[in-house]
């Protein structure tokens, strides 16, 4: 079992906005009621302006971690050197929620620029849960996992993606941070119901939700985890069915490339704290 340090002071997360270098000024100086800032540490594990900033941010709002590196589906550990740099930044800025991609993306000791899929095996359920194990150890701190995009049908499988999700938390105490627009482009992607998935995700489970724009490829009907436009209006419905069983849960507005104003931004934040205050009244 997992023995982890005490977390900040837990605050009531309501809706929250991807924090990019381009909105400090405006991110620092807003007063939105409920308002938190999501991070990738990757950005912030050396000293520098961005750092500093990121510190005055923290004084004044709550703030995740999401990591983009950890390559927990890897065949090896997590990179012990990252792991401490990344706890030195946790001990510095208090994150209330530390999260992670379940994918990989290193392969004999080299980093590839993409978050890479892997067959749900039982090999691979034992390796990631002693990544997962590994990482959390060192860090103090839970951790929660995102259900990946699929773009390709792969052979292999043991579990179904809830399965396999369900049997990490369950063998490492980690949460599930779920990302509708993940279900929702995986779902056009491979053919099955987004509603489906999400009635079958364990409530109990998730301790964040994400929600972000998609493209869709030029040359075919696949559809890209982009995160470059606005929330398309099927993902703000799948996020409003999941409220309406499942109840409120800190909710982050993904937005990395085509970044608009801070302002248009925080419009679709305020439109999901809306909704969670509107439909996310279950405990």
């Amino acid at each position: 079992m997992n023995s982890f340090s005490t977390p900040p002071a837990e605050v009531c997360l309501g809706a929250g906005l991807g924090l990019k270098a381009e909105h400090y000024e405006h991110a620092n100086a807003c007063e939105a009621p409920g308002l938190w800032f999501e991070v990738h540490p990757e950005n912030y594990m050396v000293a520098g302006p961005r750092l500093t900033w990121l510190e005055t941010i923290a004084e004044r709002h709550p703030l995740s971690l999401h990591g983009v590196s950890l390559s927990l589906a890897a065949d090896q550990l997590p990179d012990a050197e990252h792991l401490y740099r990344l706890r030195a930044l946790v001990n510095r800025v208090q994150p209330q929620l530390i999260s992670e991609h379940l994918a990989w993306s290193t392969w004999q000791g080299q980093y590839h620029p993409d978050l890479l899929p892997f067959p749900r095996s039982q090999a691979a359920l034992l390796r990631i849960v002693d990544n997962i194990h590994y990482a959390q150890d060192i860090l103090a701190r839970p951790l929660a996992l995102e259900n990946p995009s699929h773009y390709v049908h792969l052979e292999g499988h043991d579990y179904s993606e809830i399965d396999f999700l369900s049997e990490l938390a369950q063998r490492t105490g980690c949460s599930m941070l779920l990302d509708i627009n993940n279900v929702h482009v995986s779902a056009h992607n491979m053919g099955f119901e987004a509603h489906t998935y999400l009635d079958a995700f364990p409530a109990h489970l998730i301790s964040e939700i994400h929600l972000a724009g998609f493209s869709q490829d030029a040359n075919s009907d696949l559809l890209i985890d982009s995160h470059d436009a606005p929330i398309a209006a099927e993902v703000w419905a799948l996020y409003r069915h999941l409220l309406q069983r499942i109840g409120p849960r800190p909710t982050l507005v993904e937005r990395d490339d085509q970044l608009p104003p801070f302002e248009t931004l925080l419009a679709e934040r305020n439109t999901a704290q809306r909704l969670l205050e509107s439909l996310g009244n279950r405990p």
